[in-house]
């Protein structure tokens, strides 16, 4: 494949009502780049199917009938271990959702927000965003930040000693919520090199998204916990 082609986001459903399942393939399969690899109505075929295909993306239903899938997404994220969990639900429920991200999720999406709102959120996901709203990265963050309070293992002490100093930087502007495009213009240098600074950095400190990344820096110091969070306009 040309290197200059962008690689097709390979998604896992699991979804347990067909009409719904058959909905949301069809908006998948209709947005450039992005392509159904399994479909799935219950936990054990989910699991069988995301470590068969090891999708980039696993898009999930928080109930599937009357089982939760935060009871066993740590089951699901062993099987695909780089797969970015994408959450489907219908209710906005706060304490579910931070329960999802402390276990592994990556963004949300509620099932009455428009279609193209979905594309969107697993274009941003699988580019290692986070898709959750600003209030709701604060308090998770502060609530991991909190139970995350003891003294750095020593292989996050390792990887931290690693840094060069304009990677702390870059870790420091990412945790203030700064995109890349921002990060390069106040640093003076290119987005591909803030790219590279992202990947090295990324490999340093064994995070696979920038999420994580935030999580790990207010735990070891490396940037400021969040205070309070102004409502969005």
């Amino acid at each position: 494949m040309d290197s200059a082609t962008p690689r097709t986001i390979r998604i896992l459903l699991v979804e347990d009502h067909g009409i719904v399942r058959a909905g949301i393939r069809m908006l998948i399969e209709n947005s450039p780049g992005q392509t159904v690899v399994g479909e799935a109505a219950d936990r054990d075929y989910a699991l069988e199917l995301a470590a068969r295909t090891q999708p980039d993306i696993i898009l999930l239903d928080v109930y599937l009938g009357a089982d939760s899938s935060l009871n066993w997404l740590p089951e699901l994220r062993a099987a695909a271990p780089q797969a970015r969990v994408l959450l489907l639900t219908a209710l906005s429920d706060r304490a579910e959702h931070r329960r999802a991200v402390r276990l592994g999720a990556v963004g949300i999406v509620l099932k009455d927000q428009a279609a193209s709102v979905l594309a969107t959120a697993i274009e941003k996901v699988y580019a290692g965003e986070a898709w959750l709203d600003r209030t709701m990265v604060a308090t998770v963050l502060s609530d991991l930040v909190v139970a995350g309070a003891e003294p750095a293992p020593d292989p996050a002490k390792a990887g931290i000693a690693t840094l060069t100093e304009r990677e702390r930087e870059v870790v420091a502007l990412v945790a203030e919520g700064h995109q890349n495009k921002q990060i390069a213009q106040r640093l003076s240098i290119s987005e591909t090199t803030v790219t590279h600074h992202l990947t090295s950095i990324f490999n340093k400190l064994g995070v696979a998204s920038r999420l994580e990344l935030v999580i790990f820096a207010y735990r070891h110091g490396l940037a400021k916990p969040p205070g309070p969070t102004p409502p969005d306009r």
